[in-house]
């Protein structure tokens, strides 16, 4: 017998998801599947992320485990809101070979035309990520073009000859030791390395 599991949600505390349950158990006693748990997040939005629902979030770690073999649900909407983290589940699920029913989208991943949608599913994730790093190419391209400068900015060249000569002072302590020292004396966000190096220089007269 396979193992199923039922999630369900609802927006507001004043909802229920009794009939949700009860209906969802039956469905899985006619497919000869058995439900060995059921994820309930109450009163959260479906637009909220997976870290701000937490029985969403222990589905989804569950699932990295295969601890179940099918999920099922009420609707798509009870899934998530956000087509771009729904898609992602998706192709979560689909990955792990966890099969998917849908009671009022009528989608069941345990027979071929639910197979074929959830591949489908899959190439659309795969086409969105495909445009997102078309995309990201395409700004670094037009950055580079503009004469813009990627990463962290350059420090000036005496400030690193005088780094150079610091890390190559026998005897010197550990990098750490010297930022360590460096920030108790004038604390400051690692953002801010220039400033500690020139610190550290300082302290081992540089």
């Amino acid at each position: 017998m396979r193992r199923a599991v039922v999630y369900l949600r609802v927006s507001t505390i004043d909802q229920t998801t009794a009939n949700q349950e009860r209906e969802l158990r039956e469905i899985a006693g006619r497919m000869g599947c058995e439900i060995v748990r059921v994820y309930k997040d109450h009163g959260i939005s479906g637009t909220r992320g997976r870290d701000k629902r937490p029985a969403f979030d222990k589905l989804c770690r569950d699932a990295a485990r295969r601890e179940f073999d099918v999920v099922m649900a009420w609707s798509v909407d009870r899934l998530g809101r956000s087509l771009q983290d729904l898609v992602g589940f998706l192709s979560e699920l689909h990955a792990l070979k966890i099969d998917l029913f849908l009671r009022q989208q009528g989608l069941d991943t345990t027979t071929p035309a639910g197979k074929a949608m959830f591949q489908m599913m899959g190439v659309f994730a795969e086409f969105e990520r495909a445009m997102i790093q078309e995309r990201v190419r395409a700004g670094l391209a037009r950055a580079r073009s503009e004469g813009k400068r990627h990463g962290r900015p350059p420090i000036a060249p005496a400030l690193e000859k005088r780094i150079r000569e610091a890390l190559a002072t026998p005897g010197r302590p550990g990098v750490r030791v010297i930022l360590r020292v460096a920030e108790t004396v004038a604390p400051l966000p690692l953002n801010r390395s220039p400033s500690i190096a020139t610190q550290a220089c300082r302290l081992w007269g540089r």
